[in-house]
């Protein structure tokens, strides 16, 4: 018996599921191909979702800053994974697998606050932060009555 055949015969169960799931997927692509429409209609290509006639393009713009959060979220995410097999395993890990989780944790801790300082979790443009300003100069108001020469002090806010 030569090796492939050897070796077919000690994974047959895995080879026919194989071979299963490809026939099964070229069996539905086949089917979808031959038993589908082929109208060309100009309302065809036209999208309808929900009952209602869409307006506009669906090709929309968006900035930068939503995928490079759903890739923070991602990288932040796995943490978990991995925090999740060390909590499972504590009795085997012991102190030692504790500092190695806490160090991992601090590098995770360190990468967010980059993350903060460089401005990459900031979702607000730059030209619409409201500025806080402080009060000026004419809020508050000394007011010396010429008649009378008594000195008013009037402050108030805006």
């Amino acid at each position: 018996m030569s090796t492939s055949t050897g070796i077919l015969a000690h994974h047959w169960a895995f080879a026919i599921f194989l071979i299963g799931a490809l026939g099964l997927c070229v069996l539905m692509l086949l089917g979808g191909y031959f038993m589908g429409g082929r109208a060309k209609a100009r309302a065809k290509h036209v999208p309808y979702e929900s009952g209602i006639d869409s307006v506009g393009s669906a090709r929309l713009r968006l900035s930068a800053k939503f995928y490079l959060v759903a890739m923070f979220f991602v990288i932040f995410d796995i943490e978990v994974l991995y925090l999740y097999a060390w909590a499972v395993s504590i009795k085997e890990s012991g102190w030692l697998g504790f500092a190695e989780a806490s160090i991992f944790i601090l590098v995770l801790l360190a990468g967010l606050v980059y993350l903060a300082r460089i401005g990459a979790l900031d979702w607000t443009p730059v030209r619409s932060k409201r500025q806080v300003s402080k009060p000026s100069a004419d809020t508050y108001t000394n007011t010396t009555d010429v008649n009378t020469g008594n000195h008013t002090n009037n402050s108030h806010m805006q």
